[in-house]
């Protein structure tokens, strides 16, 4: 990595940091370039205004959750080659994963822009409405090869199965934040986990 892209990611980490821990409304471009040590001229070499920074800090953020997604449900798919059983142990690596991070999860920069989505243009709002669509389409291809082999028990609306998914998480992620639990996440997880096993399981014969 060149010095110039060593900065321009130092940038990003300073500024994500900042807005999980306060906002974007909060977070102000003079504090990143202090933490940073630049100077105005350094940081808008690299970002022209606030918006492009969001854009960028948004790319790098969805990038590193697919990342975390693909290495994880690539996993699942290796350990067993049931579609339900790949997903369930998904599901309990993704809660490992959480459960793994020292302070909790810092937070959902998603949930972070949607909250204050009037201080963004209109690239940034797709960028991050595009993002949770792309989210919950991975899930929902996952639960369609689940239901080919295992209807679910329940008519349910596998979109909407989908979608809990991110729910659940960032839900989990603001309760954990304002209890000061950070398990909370790795438990609701493991919830959604359960949910999935009792919806597609076959029932037991008795």
């Amino acid at each position: 990595m060149g010095k110039g892209e060593a900065t321009r990611e130092r940038i990003l980490e300073i500024a994500e940091a900042a807005v999980l821990a306060k906002g974007f409304g909060a977070t102000s471009i003079e504090e990143v370039i202090a933490e940073a040590h630049l100077t105005k001229s350094g940081f808008f070499y690299h970002f022209k205004d606030k918006n492009a920074l969001a854009r960028e800090m948004l790319r790098r953020y969805v990038e590193t959750n697919d990342r975390l997604f693909d290495d994880i449900f690539a996993r699942g798919r290796e350990l067993s080659d049931d579609p339900l059983q790949a997903f369930l142990i998904s599901l309990k690596l993704l809660a490992e994963v959480m459960a793994d991070l020292p302070s909790g999860h810092p937070g959902c920069l998603i949930a972070s822009i949607c909250y204050q989505e009037r201080l963004f243009d209109r690239e940034v709002r797709e960028l991050t409405a595009q993002s949770v669509r792309d989210w919950n389409a991975r899930f929902r291809d996952i639960l369609d090869g689940i239901a080919a082999i295992h209807p679910p028990r329940e008519a349910v609306d596998l979109d909407d199965v989908a979608d809990m998914l991110s729910c659940v998480v960032d839900g989990a992620i603001i309760m954990s934040k304002t209890l000061n639990d950070p398990r909370r996440l790795e438990r609701q997880i493991m919830l959604y986990r359960s949910c999935i096993k009792l919806l597609f399981s076959a029932p037991s014969l008795s």
